[in-house]
């Protein structure tokens, strides 16, 4: 039996009488013409709740209707991009998603990159339990204290009320200790470096997909020090790592920096932080890693004998992402056609669409395009060759283009007699971004696919930086920070004021500190709240 802390009944929890779904939820969404596929889940037509085991009526996908535009209203395109480019579904239980396969290749790519990361800097993948004894979670209070209301818990297991009640994982930092305790003992342990992918329930009210469900997917890293100056220099490694892979892979510009002690993470001495600028506008919060100081090892008794005979606790780090970054891809390089995928993150680079109007034809083209699918395979390049005779080729011009991949080729008869192909890009609308006759002799093909795949990695990053640069203001007092945020920007500007002059802030402008940036002007600074003197410029927005 699953429960939540926050409600006593789960069925209330999911579905309470007052709750409709959002109309965005209600919208029919476009796709290319012709296309049957299904979309999100809707509201029963008669308007009652649904039982949270059985999955809410399904509307069809209509052909006919266009995608919400972005400017119109957000929320909506964003639901609308992840049901036309079959990104991910709701799950049976409100607040669920399925990720479907072209969604969660996406997930895969972003595994097979930081894996190999972690395993450069020392790091080991490992498994723990799902299942977390509730003492556990008892045993560090500000951990308790900030994960209370999020926790699932399991009371009946085998048709009986079990002893102790256990936390499905919101997060392993007290599982995690509990082992490492049992693991490490002397000096001669230590780095201790573990990294897991797994998946995650936290109990949230207000959902999202991909960026916030009751259940998703990360990776989790925990390590354990001799010193603080390991623990602190593992932390700061962490979250350049992230970093890297943000700029380098996604093509999203994150901002690196301190969390405020209000928003760091529950049991963590500091946690810094990527946050990344949404095409709204609203910040979300890509990855974070945690300097864990002393306060699990303290409060799970994890201690090892240095050298000199003497028994310490040890220092600790953890740091995760997960699949919101998903959804950070999406709201930043997306566009009314749909979804706008960086190649290097892209599961398909290019897509071969063969075009013929007679029988006749049909043998060659096809003949040409899987010629030219095999050069480009073997080049490294992911390539799919959609030879399927159902569809239009204006069908799978839209379909593709929907789906985000980076390049089209398009394979023609006249194309075939020349040895030539016509190649668009999908960061490019229209005439612009189409080239004819580019030849298909192989090394020539290659070498210019590879350098429009490059460009438009780099002319997706040029764009998100140009429009997160556009929309950050430097303000100097209060008056000018409240007045960023009322017109949709972040707001940047000196910070040493209070605790509940933050609270403050937050209360009154929706809007948080997201970071104090790793990048600080020089010179001396005026807190724009107190007139006191500051040391470090903050960044405020309102967020995901």
């Amino acid at each position: 039996m699953v429960a939540s802390l926050r409600l006593p009944s789960l069925t209330s929890l999911l579905f309470p009488a007052t709750t409709r779904y959002p109309a965005a939820l209600r919208r029919r969404v476009l796709c290319p013409r012709n296309r049957p596929a299904s979309g999100f889940a809707t509201a029963p037509s008669s308007g009652t709740a649904a039982s949270p085991d059985t999955k809410p009526e399904v509307n069809r996908l209509r052909s006919d209707q266009a995608v919400t535009p972005r400017s119109q209203d957000f929320n909506a395109w964003y639901l609308d991009v992840i049901a036309s480019a079959e990104l991910a579904d709701y799950g049976p239980v409100r607040g669920t998603m399925v990720i479907r396969p072209y969604g969660y290749a996406i997930w895969e790519a972003i595994q097979d990159y930081l894996n190999v990361k972690f395993k450069e800097t020392g790091h080991s993948n490992m498994y723990f339990p799902q299942f977390i004894p509730y003492s556990f979670i008892e045993k560090e209070a500000s951990h308790v204290e900030g994960f209370s209301p999020e926790l699932a818990l399991v009371t009946v297991g085998g048709g009986h009320e079990l002893e102790e009640k256990l936390v499905v994982r919101p997060t392993s930092e007290t599982i995690v200790n509990h082992m490492f305790t049992q693991w490490i003992h002397s000096y001669r342990d230590l780095p201790l470096m573990i990294n897991q992918w797994a998946n995650v329930t936290r109990w949230e009210m207000r959902t999202k997909p991909f960026i916030r469900t009751l259940e998703f997917l990360w990776q989790e890293g925990h390590t354990a020090h001799a010193t603080p100056e390991e623990a602190e220099k593992e932390a700061k490694q962490m979250i350049e790592i992230y970093t890297r892979f943000a700029f380098e892979q996604t093509s999203i510009p994150v901002i690196a920096g301190r969390k405020s002690k209000l928003e760091t993470f529950a049991g963590a001495d500091t946690t810094y932080t990527i946050e990344a600028m949404m095409g709204d506008r609203k910040a979300l919060q890509a990855g974070t890693s945690h300097n864990l100081g002393q306060n699990f090892s303290r409060a799970f008794g994890t201690q090892f004998q240095d050298e000199n005979g003497e028994r310490q606790h040890v220092w600790q780090t953890s740091w995760a992402v997960s699949t919101r970054f998903v959804g950070g891809i999406i709201m930043t390089h997306g566009d009314d056609t749909g979804l706008m995928l960086p190649p290097k993150i892209a599961p398909i680079q290019v897509v071969i669409v063969p075009i013929w109007k007679k029988d006749t034809e049909k043998t060659q083209v096809l003949s040409a395009a899987s010629s030219v699918k095999e050069v480009l395979q073997t080049a490294g390049v992911r390539v799919k060759l959609d030879d399927t005779t159902e569809r239009t080729a204006g069908w799978k011009f839209n379909f593709w283009e929907m789906k985000g991949v980076p390049i089209r080729i398009e394979i023609g008869p006249r194309d075939v007699s020349s040895n030539c192909v016509v190649v668009s890009r999908r960061d490019i609308p229209g005439k612009a971004g189409k080239v004819f006759g580019i030849s298909m002799e192989p090394s020539t093909l290659v070498a210019y696919v590879k350098e429009k795949l490059d460009e438009i990695q780099s002319s997706l990053l040029e764009k998100a930086i140009s429009f997160r640069d556009s929309n950050i203001v430097d303000v100097n007092s209060y008056e000018e920070l409240k007045a960023a945020i009322a017109s949709g920007k972040w707001a940047r500007g000196p910070w040493s004021a209070s605790d509940s002059d933050e609270q403050r802030v937050k209360e009154e402008t929706g809007a948080t500190i997201r970071c104090f940036p790793f990048e600080q002007t020089l010179g001396s600074k005026t807190c724009l709240m107190t007139g006191n003197p500051a040391e470090e410029v903050a960044i405020f927005a309102k967020s995901y």
